[in-house]
């Protein structure tokens, strides 16, 4: 008993650590992301992605890079888009673009994986939207996307938006709507980060070694040899599976994306997995919801492929060149908390957190429709959500009252 109730505490612990190390980096990116949504229309930018061209998935793909991290919004911004004319190919190319190329996940990666990672997470997701619209534009099913379109123009309500942004970001109005923003984009993303960071700790502290070995196949691995091919398929097959079991969003994930670097799963293996965001159920129901049940799982499947080959071309190409990442050490979670630029960073940015904050309750009082920030909705996810909540506090009491 005493030693489960010292990894209970060493898991919440290793949690809080994990969250810390990168709190200001979520403050930074989804401060960003509502600034690029509060200030670029996007009804110009479907000009430009209505017709299917290497420039149009080009430019699909760098709104994606600057726009929204969270994996819902993601979604619903690539139906409004697919709503506004995109090309269906265009449309999901900005849909990877936006979860897989945004600023914050690359800080992310840095902090806990390396630049080396990072590296591979911009070129692989350049070389995953690639692979995604060629095979989409071979096995492009007309008729689904038909179907799917007419479902969303039923389904919408006359949204639409054009500005001068050179206006808006001059006025109080512009300011507003980025402090409103950067508070929907924690509205949106805070459960599964959440979720994401204390499964991790959990699965550090808990799962251990030998599970991992068997799953990557690790004991096929000869001491100081490269796996070969067929287990670099396995890890990079399996990676989306593992990610799907965790029902984590992109950014909840990079913490177990470490978990799994540290425990010696192949480079393939590793960046199938943090390419795999949009393979959990949610993201795939969400999905269903907007274009129905064959083009959903139609998504999943053009991703599951383009994920698999993408991380095995990343893991040659990369080798080739000598730039495979040795696996990373793991963060003990007392050295999260020292006194270094995290630490400076994140004082900084939960300054600029609450401001943002402050201004949007203001704004909402002023226009009376201020109802607190938390949905009163009780479903599956938020019961999940409490119950996390509830053994990450209950295990730092643990932690510091046995320490």
């Amino acid at each position: 008993m005493n030693e489960f109730l010292n990894q209970w505490g060493e898991a919440a612990f290793t949690s809080l650590g994990f969250f810390w190390k990168s709190a200001w980096a979520f403050v930074l990116g989804y401060s960003i992301s509502a600034m690029i949504q509060a200030f670029v229309p996007k009804a110009k930018l479907t000009h430009y992605m209505g017709k299917l061209s290497v420039k149009s998935v080009g430019v699909s793909t760098a709104f994606g890079a600057i726009s929204s991290s969270c994996s819902f919004a993601a979604l619903a911004t690539a139906r409004s888009l697919f709503l506004k004319g995109a090309h269906f190919i265009t449309a999901v190319a900005f849909m990877f673009a936006s979860t897989n190329l945004v600023i914050e996940l690359g800080i992310l990666i840095f902090i806990f994986l390396g630049p080396q990672y990072v590296v591979a997470e911009i070129i692989g997701g350049i070389v995953l939207i690639a692979i995604s619209s060629v095979l989409i534009k071979f096995t492009y099913p007309k008729k689904w996307i038909e179907n799917a379109r007419e479902k969303v123009e039923n389904e919408a309500e006359g949204e639409d938006e054009d500005f001068d942004w050179k206006k808006r970001i001059k006025s109080k109005k512009g300011w507003d709507m980025v402090s409103n923003k950067f508070v929907m984009e924690w509205g949106m993303a805070w459960e599964d980060i959440l979720i994401g960071f204390a499964i991790a700790g959990i699965v550090a502290v808990f799962v251990p070694q030998s599970l991992w070995e068997a799953i990557f196949l690790q004991d096929l691995i000869q001491n100081g040899e490269s796996p070969g091919f067929l287990i670099r398929l396995e890890n990079a097959a399996v990676a989306p599976f593992v990610a799907a079991m965790t029902f984590i969003g992109s950014m909840g994930n990079i913490p177990l994306a470490t978990v799994l670097a540290s425990s010696g799963v192949a480079f393939a293996g590793v960046m199938g997995f943090i390419y795999s965001d949009l393979m959990v159920p949610p993201l795939v129901d969400m999905n269903r919801k907007y274009y129905g049940i064959k083009v959903a799982l139609y998504i999943a499947v053009i991703m599951y492929f383009s994920i698999v080959l993408t991380a095995l071309i990343l893991n040659y190409g990369f080798e080739i060149i000598g730039f495979i990442p040795e696996s990373t050490k793991k963060i003990a979670a007392g050295e999260a908390f020292k006194i270094d630029y995290t630490f400076w960073f994140n004082l900084f940015f939960v300054v600029l957190s609450f401001l943002l904050v402050y201004f949007h309750i203001k704004k909402k009082k002023i226009d009376g429709n201020w109802s607190g920030f938390l949905s009163k909705n009780l479903g599956f996810k938020r019961i999940v959500v409490y119950i996390f909540t509830l053994v990450i506090l209950s295990g730092l009491l643990i932690h510091f009252f046995r320490n």
